[in-house]
């Protein structure tokens, strides 16, 4: 009976669809597409970025920091907001990555948090998985629940949807990547069997690649990890090498039609000098490390305390915060007694 329910829980995480560092791609090929091609491209990506800028209502933290002189952090939100599941504003997230930005040392820690997180969200009783809070609140409440979770102010948020991904590698009439293993996946429509492939190197179009980037099913997280940064490199490399103006065109509209952002344009422009630092740019991935955690027979991701600590003070130190009073971090424990938040999607 253990080894059929551990069976079932792992069938149900792998079903989730999750994408973590393809995230911080769009914004990054604004930029490559707006330096390298001048005036054309640069009023492109100014107007169409305009048409993404939702500023929401709430009260930063720090509601005078200047991203081009500081230290700055974003949130990054993949929805499912598909036709076919029909999420609307009670969509649930499937991605979340905090980026930070150090500008002295141009590096960025990027943090990937689980979406099945055990966590406290503001305003609600009992905890529940982190990737909730967006469907009780928008992009408003997830940013405070982040907030409330790592100790760090969030400056900004960028929301995309699969879209984005799938319509990128589309705009650069594929991708060359190799595929480690004969692959049956559903496509972003949930057609089971929808996206075939074999082992080998070869070029994708948007929905093999994201089929590529999120199965669960032929491997572990670490080397879907790995998956995933192979074909942000594919992406960045053919991206480099377009040499056509319609291509970078494409691949702007591309972006702004499924992609929401705070960020104005202006104050985008601060993350040129990251794009363009190459290989001296100084990226480090982080995880939340965690445990399996059942309750009410739904699954969860229960969040090592002391590695949370651990990591909340990287997260600090990199925006220069770690000066504050690190004491005013409670610890919190989970009673695997405590009933959870009984939600529709358990």
């Amino acid at each position: 009976m253990v080894s059929e329910r551990r069976s079932s829980l792992n069938s149900k995480r792998r079903k989730r669809k999750r994408l973590v560092r393809w995230i911080l791609m769009p914004i990054l090929l604004i930029f490559v597409a707006a330096a390298g091609y001048g005036a054309f491209l640069y009023t492109k990506a100014e107007t169409v970025m305009e048409k993404s800028y939702k500023p929401i209502e709430r009260e930063k933290t720090r509601p005078d920091v200047d991203p081009f002189e500081e230290n700055i952090s974003v949130l990054f939100i993949g929805v499912d907001d598909s036709e076919t599941r029909k999420f609307e504003k009670g969509s649930r997230t499937d991605a979340l990555m905090l980026a930070t930005f150090n500008q002295n040392d141009k590096s960025i820690k990027l943090l990937s948090i689980p979406r099945d997180s055990y966590v406290s969200i503001p305003g609600r009783t009992n905890k529940t998985r982190i990737n909730h809070a967006h469907a009780y609140g928008g992009v408003e409440l997830t940013l405070e629940t982040v907030e409330d979770l790592l100790d760090v102010p969030i400056d900004y948020y960028v929301k995309m949807n699969f879209n984005a991904f799938i319509d990128v590698i589309d705009a650069l009439n594929g991708i060359e990547v190799n595929v480690p293993y004969n692959l049956v996946e559903q496509d972003s429509n949930d057609r089971a069997g929808a996206i075939r492939l074999t082992e080998g190197l070869q070029t994708l179009d948007g929905e093999e690649a994201l089929a590529l980037a999120r199965t669960r099913h032929y491997d572990n997280d670490i080397e879907r990890g790995k998956r995933q940064q192979e074909i942000i490199k594919a992406i960045i490399s053919k991206a480099a090498s377009a040499g056509s103006v319609t291509k970078y065109a494409n691949v702007i509209e591309a972006v702004g039609d499924n992609m929401t952002t705070d960020l104005s344009f202006d104050e985008m422009k601060s993350f040129i000098e990251f794009a363009t630092a190459g290989k001296n740019l100084n990226t480090e991935t982080l995880t939340l490390a965690g445990s399996d955690l059942t309750l009410g027979g739904a699954y969860y991701y229960q969040l090592d305390e002391a590695a949370l600590q651990e990591t909340k003070l990287k997260l600090q130190t990199h925006l220069n915060l770690a000066g504050n009073d690190s004491s005013s971090i409670e610890s919190t424990s989970i009673n695997t007694n405590e009933t959870a938040s009984q939600d529709p999607s358990n």
